[in-house]
C-alpha cells in the first residue's frame, strides 16, 4: 500500500495544508489542482489553518471534523486516511498504522518528504501537542455525522497526551463533483520556445552530425598506425596518418568554435523569452497572490527557469549529438567483436539502472533544497532591509542566529545530497570500471588467440571511451529532466492562476470620468469565512467630485476599503461599484489608468527622482515633474541637489528620509493629475508645517476630482465633503466635521485625543 498510495509534493513553503488534502481527495478518486485548494483553504503567507483545510474539505464535499484524540484512539479508532498537525507547524497525511514484530509504524505522507514510515515514538514526538486533564474518547453516533468521523465525549479527570487530528469522509457530494483536468504545465509547453529558432537548430545538428563523422575516422586511423605504420615499420605512413589526425582535430576544434556560438545566441534569446514570460505573468496575476507569498519563494522560480533553460538549451540537444554517437560507434564495435559488444551494453544498463534507482531520494533532496534555500533568500532580504531596527534593538546575534540554523538545515540538505551522489558515484564507478575490465580482457584475450590485431584492440579502446561519453550524457540527462520536470510543476502553479483580467472575459475599458462609488452590503475577510471581518455589512456612497475621508482606529479596516476601491480584492458578499456597475467588471488597467494613489506601503525605485514621479509615463514630461514636485513641496530639496531632478535614489527610497519619500509619492499621484484620488495616510510622516502647505496646494488638485482620504490627522480630513468613521469594520458615523463634532460622538472623542485620530 505504501508504494500505491497517492502522494504530492508542496510547491511551496505554505503549501503544506492544500496539499495534505490533495492527496486525500486523490485517495478517494478525485483530482482538484494545487491553485484551487489553495484558494479553497484561504492560504495567507503565514500558511493555512486547521479550519482553512476543513473549509476547503466541506466545499468539494468531504464531511470533517477536527479533534484533539490520544495515540490509542488513532491507532485503534480512526479511519484512514486523516491529517495530522506535525510539530506545531506543519500538515501530513496518515493513511495507515500497522504493527510488526511487537512494534507499532505509522505510515506518513508528508507533503515536504515524500512517503515514509515512523515508530510509534519518532510519530509521538512529532505529533504530541499538549497534556490534557481530560479522557477523551471517540464515541459513534447515531447522527448524521459518518460512521469514521467521531464525536467528542468527556470523561474522569486525567493526564493525557494528545495530538490534533482533521478526520474527512467523502459524501454522495463529494463523488457527484467533477475535480478539475490537469492542466500541469508540460515540456510540449516549453517546445514552443524552440520553434523561432528552427534554423539555429538545423545548423547545430548539422554540426553535430559532422562532429559525429570526423571522431568515427579516428579510430580507424589509430589502428592504421599500430598495424600498417609500426607493424610493416613504414614511418612515413605514420606520418602522414598524424597529419591526417592533426587536420581532423582542427576540423573539429573549428566545428566546436562555431557551435559555442550558435548555442551561446539561442541559450542567451530562450533564456530572455522564458524570464520575460514569467514576469509578463507575474505582473497579470491579482495583488491576492502577492500576499500568500514570500519574496524567496518567488526568487527562487528565477532558478527554476535556468534549469528549464539549461534543459532546452543544452542536454536536449546534448542527448541527441549522444544518441548519434552511440548508435555510430556501437555499430563500429559490433563490427569487431560482437561479444564485445554484448557485454558493453550489458554493463550501460546495469551502470543506467543503479543511477536510476537513485532518482525519487534526489526528487525529495531538490524539494527540501528549494524550501530551504527559499526561506535562506526571505531571510537574506529581511536582514538587509531591517538592519536599521535591527541595531536599534540589539538584536544582532538573535537575526545572526537565525540565519545559521537556516544554513544549518542547507547544510544537512547538502550532506544528505552528497552521501546520495557519493553512493549513486561510487556503484556507478565498480559498475562502469568493471565493464571496462571484462572488455579489456576478451580484447586481450582475442588478440592473443589471433582473432583481432593489436591496432584493433587499440581502436577498440578509443571506441569505448567515446561510448562512454553517451553514457554519462544521457545520466545527465535524465538529472536535468527531471530537475526541469520539478521546475515545471512549481511554475505550474503560476501559469495555472487566472490572471487579474482572463483575456476571455470581456472587461469594460471606457472608465466613466464622474461617478459615484458605493459599497452596498460589503463583507469582506482575509483568512476565509471563520476569520474576523474586517469589512462588516458596509453601505456607503462615495460622491462624485467631492472629498470623502475615512477615519477610525488602526485595524478598522480603513485601507481595507481604499484597496477594494482599487480593484484589489473582491468583496465576500455584496459589491462595490462604480456609475452603477461591479468594480470587478471594469478592466483594471483602464481603471487604475484614471486613479491616482498615494499607499502606505508605496515603493520607490532605484531611478532618478524625474522617473519616479513620472513613473506613469514612459519618458516623463518635465514640466509636469516640476509641477508635481511643486504640489508635493518637495522641488526646493531637489533643487539643491547637484543633478536635481537626475539624481538617482535607492530602492525604496533609500538615501531620502520618511517623509521627504512620502512628499515623492504624493509628487507622483499629483503628476498623474487623475479623476480619481486615493490617498492612504499620504501625510502621517511629514511635520505640520510640510503638511498644512501640501493640503493647501492638493486643495487646487482635488477641484472636480473623486477624492478619497484616508488619515488619522485632525488636519488632514477636516474640509472634507463627508467624513466616514469606521470602527471594527463597521461604519459608526458619518457626516462632515462640524457635525460630527456637535454630535460627541465616536468622531469627537478621537479629536479630542491631542487632535489627531487612531493610535
Amino acid at each position: 500500500m505504501e508504494m500505491t498510495f497517492p502522494h504530492y509534493t508542496q510547491l511551496d513553503t505554505m503549501d503544506c495544508g492544500p496539499t495534505c488534502l490533495r492527496i486525500v481527495v486523490r485517495f478517494y478518486g478525485k483530482n482538484y489542482s494545487l491553485q484551487n485548494l489553495r484558494e479553497r483553504c484561504h492560504i495567507t503567507r503565514e500558511g493555512v489553518s486547521l479550519m482553512g483545510i476543513s473549509d476547503a474539505a466541506e466545499s468539494i464535499g468531504l464531511r470533517t471534523a477536527g479533534v484533539k484524540i490520544t495515540w490509542e484512539q488513532l491507532r485503534d479508532q480512526v479511519d484512514f486516511p486523516c491529517i495530522v498537525y506535525w510539530n506545531q507547524e506543519h500538515f501530513v497525511v496518515v493513511y495507515k498504522i500497522t504493527r510488526k514484530r511487537g512494534q507499532w509504524w505509522v505510515w506518513v505522507s508528508d507533503p515536504a518528504s515524500g512517503l515514509l514510515k515512523y515508530s510509534e515514538e519518532q510519530f509521538k514526538k512529532s505529533w504530541i501537542q499538549s497534556r490534557e486533564l481530560s479522557n477523551i474518547s471517540i464515541v459513534r453516533t447515531q447522527s448524521s455525522r459518518p460512521s469514521n468521523v467521531p464525536g467528542i465525549q468527556m470523561s474522569s479527570d486525567v493526564l493525557i497526551d494528545t495530538g490534533i487530528v482533521l478526520l474527512l469522509e467523502p459524501t454522495p457530494i463529494f463523488y457527484k463533483e467533477k475535480g478539475d483536468e490537469d492542466k500541469r504545465v508540460t515540456f510540449s509547453y516549453l517546445l514552443q520556445y524552440l520553434r523561432p529558432y528552427k534554423r539555429y537548430l538545423v545548423q547545430l545538428g548539422l554540426a553535430m552530425l559532422t562532429a559525429s563523422v570526423l571522431s568515427l575516422l579516428f579510430p580507424f586511423l589509430t589502428q592504421s598506425v599500430v598495424d600498417t605504420g609500426i607493424g610493416t615499420g613504414n614511418l612515413s605512413f605514420v606520418v602522414m596518418i598524424l597529419v591526417a589526425q592533426m587536420v581532423l582535430t582542427l576540423g573539429q576544434m573549428a566545428n566546436n568554435f562555431i557551435r559555442s556560438w550558435l548555442m551561446l545566441h539561442m541559450t542567451t534569446r530562450i533564456s530572455i523569452s522564458l524570464i520575460s514570460d514569467f514576469l509578463a505573468k507575474l505582473m497579470r496575476l491579482p495583488i491576492a497572490f502577492f500576499d500568500s507569498k514570500m519574496v524567496g519563494d518567488i526568487m527562487q522560480r528565477i532558478g527554476d527557469y535556468d534549469r528549464i533553460q539549461a534543459f532546452l538549451t543544452g542536454s536536449l540537444l546534448s542527448i541527441i549529438m549522444a544518441i548519434v554517437t552511440f548508435v555510430i560507434y556501437g555499430a563500429v564495435m559490433g563490427g569487431y567483436d560482437l561479444v564485445i559488444l554484448a557485454v558493453f551494453l550489458l554493463g550501460s544498463v546495469l551502470y543506467i539502472g543503479w543511477v536510476l534507482v537513485f532518482l525519487k531520494r534526489r526528487r525529495k533532496l531538490d524539494y527540501m533544497r528549494f524550501q530551504e534555500a527559499a526561506n535562506n533568500q526571505s531571510n537574506l532580504v529581511q536582514l538587509i532591509n531591517g538592519m536599521q531596527d535591527i541595531k536599534l534593538n540589539n538584536c544582532e546575534k538573535q537575526k545572526r542566529w537565525e540565519w545559521e540554523r537556516i544554513q544549518s538545515r542547507l547544510f544537512n540538505v547538502s550532506v544528505k545530497s552528497l552521501a546520495l551522489g557519493q553512493t549513486q558515484e561510487i556503484g556507478g564507478t565498480f559498475i562502469d570500471q568493471t565493464k571496462n575490465v571484462v572488455i579489456s580482457f576478451l580484447a586481450a584475450s582475442a588478440v592473443i588467440e589471433g582473432n583481432m590485431t593489436l591496432g584493433m584492440m587499440v581502436a577498440l579502446q578509443y571506441i569505448i571511451g567515446q561510448l562512454n561519453a553517451p553514457l554519462s550524457q544521457f545520466i545527465s540527462f535524465v538529472q536535468t529532466t527531471q530537475d526541469a520536470k520539478i521546475s515545471l510543476e512549481r511554475l505550474s502553479e503560476i501559469q495555472e492562476k487566472d490572471d487579474e483580467e482572463p483575456v476571455e472575459e470581456e472587461r469594460i475599458r471606457e472608465i466613466p470620468e464622474e461617478a459615484d462609488i458605493e459599497f452596498r452590503h460589503v463583507v469582506f475577510q482575509y483568512d476565509g469565512p471563520h476569520s474576523e471581518k474586517v469589512l462588516d455589512h458596509i453601505d456607503l456612497k462615495i460622491p462624485a467630485n467631492k472629498v470623502t475621508a475615512i477615519v477610525g482606529a488602526s485595524g478598522s479596516g480603513k485601507t481595507t476599503m481604499l484597496k477594494m476601491m482599487l480593484g484589489f480584492y473582491n468583496p465576500v458578499e455584496g459589491d462595490v461599484t462604480l456609475a452603477g456597475k461591479k468594480i470587478a467588471r471594469y478592466s483594471a488597467s483602464c481603471w487604475r489608468r484614471v486613479c491616482g494613489t498615494v499607499m502606505q506601503e508605496g515603493y520607490v525605485f532605484s531611478d532618478t527622482i524625474a522617473n519616479n514621479i513620472g513613473i506613469s509615463d514612459g519618458i516623463p514630461d518635465r514640466k509636469r515633474v516640476r509641477q508635481a514636485a511643486k504640489i508635493a513641496n518637495i522641488d526646493s530639496f531637489i533643487d539643491e541637489l547637484p543633478l536635481g531632478y537626475n539624481t538617482k535614489i535607492g530602492a525604496d527610497g533609500h538615501g531620502l528620509s520618511t517623509g521627504q519619500k512620502q512628499r515623492l509619492l504624493i509628487a507622483r499621484a499629483a503628476y498623474k493629475d487623475a479623476k480619481y484620488l486615493f490617498f492612504d495616510e499620504a501625510t502621517n510622516s511629514l511635520d505640520a508645517n510640510n503638511e498644512r502647505t501640501i493640503m493647501e496646494r492638493l486643495e487646487w488638485l482635488f477641484k472636480n476630482k473623486t477624492v478619497v482620504i484616508v488619515a488619522h490627522r485632525l488636519s488632514t480630513v477636516k474640509n472634507a465633503d463627508q467624513i466616514v468613521v469606521l470602527d471594527h469594520g463597521k461604519i459608526v458615523e458619518q457626516g462632515t466635521h462640524a457635525e460630527l463634532t456637535v454630535k460627541k460622538g465616536y468622531y469627537y472623542e478621537l479629536v479630542k485625543n491631542q487632535l489627531e485620530l487612531g493610535n
